[in-house]
């Protein structure tokens, strides 16, 4: 889920770009975030993803294979970041989704059972849940496809963000805004779900580009600091206190964190239940995460064997188009890669 800031981020913080302005930037996405999008949207008509002759759900390595190289293509340079351990703070929250996949899943079934297609759709998307076979696949597929991921300690949107302060990417990017929490100075949405997407219940499609949200920019025009932009988040709800605090929405939020300037005296006047949750570790735990320093950024030219013994021989994919889109992946590193090995130190910056 994630804090939810669309309503906060003033206008000139935020811009549609088209992929190409993108050209250059390397990209530390978000590889939960981006497999649990291609697992929802990667469907057959009546809701069902897509899966090989095993009974083996392909949807999540479809969409990282054809996307990736996609990105790859346009110049982007993505580098996946997978979720660590969560933290204990993080426990409700993913007992409550688990909860809730399971109530869509049923009413998928319902729904399908009495051909109401469109509901079943949108309940299998809501159903939707990622194993840690898939997120092995998904790892599995980058290796062989020569595409550098990182394993986080703890969240993925953490690790970005703190690639993203070093310098090592241009931004993060995710779906999510929790980066910005993070400290993130640039943020990058809409990157596995760019074209046109057919709206909810409609005959009716929209066009979707990639949105940059600059911290700085956002943080001046809103007048306060990543601090409060935290207290905000808290107030709001995140992942380790999903309620929020009732009462606060955007406005009020950003009202509040304005009459204080010590966001831990601000927490300490709120006068509320906070049950099991401590506001103060949350307000921590966003300001400085746990993080992986250890990481190499190393780019390598595809295994085409493995790739096609992998999608081909044991995904039941159709060869004829993975052999085509490794040729292009092939393509793509041999003109912006390998040709630039001596610039290799600048290449991600």
């Amino acid at each position: 889920m994630g804090v939810n800031l669309k309503d906060l981020i003033p206008e000139n913080a935020k811009q549609d770009i088209e992929i190409k302005s993108l050209k250059g930037y390397s990209i530390a996405l978000d590889g939960y975030n981006m497999l649990y999008q291609f697992l929802a949207a990667i469907r057959q008509p009546d809701g069902t993803p897509l899966i090989d002759s095993q009974g083996n759900i392909t949807s999540h390595i479809s969409g990282l294979f054809y996307r990736t190289i996609n990105l790859i293509e346009e110049g982007v340079k993505p580098i996946y970041v997978f979720d660590g351990k969560p933290p204990e703070m993080k426990k409700r929250e993913i007992e409550e989704r688990i909860s809730r996949r399971q109530q869509y899943a049923e009413k998928y079934q319902k729904a399908k059972e009495e051909g109401r297609i469109e509901e079943a759709k949108k309940y299998a998307q809501a159903s939707t849940s990622l194993s840690s076979t898939m997120v092995n696949d998904a790892k599995q597929l980058l290796t062989y496809m020569g595409i550098p991921w990182i394993q986080a300690p703890a969240d993925g949107e953490a690790q970005a963000a703190y690639m993203a302060k070093k310098g090592d990417v241009y931004a993060a990017g995710s779906q999510d805004y929790d980066s910005l929490l993070f400290g993130s100075p640039k943020l990058v949405r809409n990157l596995a779900i760019t074209g046109k997407r057919k709206l909810p219940n409609k005959e009716e499609y929209i066009e979707i580009k990639p949105e940059l949200i600059n911290l700085s920019d956002m943080l001046k025009l809103l007048d306060i600091s990543r601090e409060q932009l935290i207290l905000i988040g808290i107030l709001l709800g995140t992942d380790f206190n999903p309620d929020g605090v009732k009462g606060y929405g955007p406005k009020t939020a950003l009202k509040f964190v304005k009459e204080y300037k010590d966001p831990i005296k601000a927490l300490n006047s709120i006068k509320v239940d906070w049950g099991d949750v401590d506001p103060i570790k949350i307000y921590n735990y966003f300001l400085s995460p746990p993080s992986n320093d250890n990481y190499k950024i190393d780019w390598k030219e595809p295994d085409e064997e493995k790739i096609l013994d992998m999608l081909v021989k044991q995904h039941d994919f159709n060869e004829d188009r993975v052999k085509k889109a490794i040729e292009r992946l092939r393509k793509s590193y041999k003109e912006s890669i390998k040709t630039k090995q001596a610039r290799l130190d600048n290449w991600f910056k």
